[in-house]
């Protein structure tokens, strides 16, 4: 038995928090990440489950904003749900799992480790999406959805409670400050004839341009504008991230456990780069 086995707090506090118990195998396999199944010989990751997760819980969390929001147009539900699912929110939630938090139960390379990976957002984040896939794969979507609504309900009502205050342009340009990409700037253009008149907007950010939304005013245009940017500015961060990690992971590690100086500084750096960005998702 490995020593992150041997030193778990009893996982029948985890499967409480949850309010089901899961199938060992399943169970294992959903708290194993990438960077221990590199260094035990290529063990199935919770990559998968991972994926799954993720969109049991975007069904879920979307059906139930549409149904408690039925006066809210496309564009607000988008900017609560985003409020709800993101990593630091997830991380958020994954940290209040039992009296423990989900962190201990990990099984972690020793790179990650050392590193600090059991507090970290985006590995808890998506060791909580591939539990909440686990569960789906055993009991089924009604099943699935009333542990999300136990675990996330309360932060559906938080996001509720901001909703009056709901604003892309604002959070985007949140967003571009901690990226340190500078003030977006907006181009607007309007066709068709007064009583009738479309306008097309677009952001430009640190010299890109994104949007390209239409709009049946200026304002409705740069607020489509703003959250298609904040939305592929924080995927393309994230995803920048995700591959920093995994190229660390594959590097593998040092005879002490450290992960080498070079790959982990650019880790770190990256780490810090998404922090940001997820803060800016939890509190947009």
């Amino acid at each position: 038995m490995s020593n992150d086995k041997r030193r778990r707090p009893e996982i029948g506090h985890l499967e409480a928090a949850f309010g089901v118990s899961l199938d060992p195998e399943l169970l294992e396999r959903a708290l194993t990440h990438r960077s221990y199944a590199y260094e035990n010989g290529g063990l199935p990751t919770n990559e998968r489950l991972e994926f799954l997760g993720d969109s049991v819980l975007g069904v879920v969390i979307t059906t139930a904003l549409f149904e408690n929001h039925p006066d809210l147009p496309e564009g607000q539900l988008a900017k609560l749900r985003a409020s709800v699912v993101n990593m630091r929110a997830l991380a958020d939630v994954a940290r209040g799992l039992g009296p423990d938090g989900l962190g201990p139960y990990l099984l972690l390379g020793k790179g990650e480790e050392t590193t600090g990976g059991r507090d970290k957002a985006s590995i808890l984040a998506d060791t909580l999406e591939a539990l909440l896939g686990a569960i789906y794969l055993q009991y089924g979507l009604d099943t699935a959805a009333i542990v999300i609504h136990r675990l996330f309900d309360p932060l559906m009502a938080e996001s509720a409670g901001r909703g009056a205050a709901l604003d892309w342009k604002t959070s985007l340009q949140e967003l571009t400050a901690a990226l340190g990409l500078g003030v977006p700037e907006y181009r607007i253009e309007g066709t068709g004839p007064d009583h009738l008149k479309t306008f097309t907007a677009w952001v430009v950010v640190a010299g890109n341009r994104y949007g390209g939304a239409d709009g049946r005013s200026k304002k409705e245009a740069e607020q489509r504008a703003a959250e298609s940017a904040w939305r592929t500015l924080t995927e393309q961060a994230e995803k920048a991230a995700e591959q920093v990690e995994k190229t660390a992971d594959q590097a593998g590690t040092a005879a002490d456990g450290s992960v080498d100086g070079q790959v982990n500084g650019t880790v770190d750096g990256q780490r810090e780069l998404v922090d940001e960005v997820e803060a800016q998702a939890h509190h947009a």
